[in-house]
C-alpha cells in the first residue's frame, strides 16, 4: 500500500481523526438516547472522551469513563456484553467499508487534569510561573 505523501507517518492521519471524532459522537449519541437493549447500560451516564482508530480504520479504541467515576468495573461488563449492537448502532452513522471493532479503555484525562490543578495551586510552581 503506498503511503500518502502528505503524512509522515507522526501521528494520525487527517481521515483516522475524523473518523475517530464521527464514531466518537455516533457512540456518545448512541450511549445517551439508551438504543441499547440493555435497561442495565441504558441507566448508566457514559462519558466517551476519545475515540482512536487505527490506521487501517477496522479497530476503533474509545476512552470511557462513567459519571463521578464510580462502577467502571460495572461499565466494562456491559460495554463488553453489548459490544456488537454497539457496532451495528455505531456503523449506521458511518460511510465506512467495514465497520470498526469497538474497545474500551478507561479514560483517564480527568485524573490528569486534577493532578494538572494541584499542581498549579502549589505555592512553589505558582511563583515560578508568576
Amino acid at each position: 500500500m503506498a503511503k500518502n505523501r502528505f503524512h509522515d507517518g507522526g501521528g494520525p492521519s487527517q481521515r483516522q481523526l475524523r473518523v475517530s471524532e464521527v464514531i466518537r459522537r455516533q457512540l456518545s449519541d448512541v450511549l445517551s438516547r439508551g438504543e441499547v437493549h440493555d435497561p442495565d447500560l441504558n441507566r448508566m451516564v457514559i462519558t466517551v472522551g476519545e475515540v482512536r482508530v487505527s490506521p487501517d480504520l477496522k479497530v476503533a479504541t474509545a476512552y470511557v469513563c462513567p459519571l463521578g467515576g464510580q462502577n467502571a468495573e460495572q461499565m466494562f461488563e456491559l460495554l463488553k456484553k453489548n459490544q456488537n449492537e454497539l457496532r451495528r448502532a455505531v456503523s449506521k452513522g458511518l460511510t465506512l467499508k467495514f465497520s470498526p471493532e469497538l474497545r474500551f479503555r478507561l479514560d483517564e484525562t480527568f485524573d490528569q487534569l486534577d493532578e494538572t490543578r494541584r499542581l498549579f495551586a502549589d505555592e512553589t510552581v505558582k511563583r515560578d510561573v508568576e
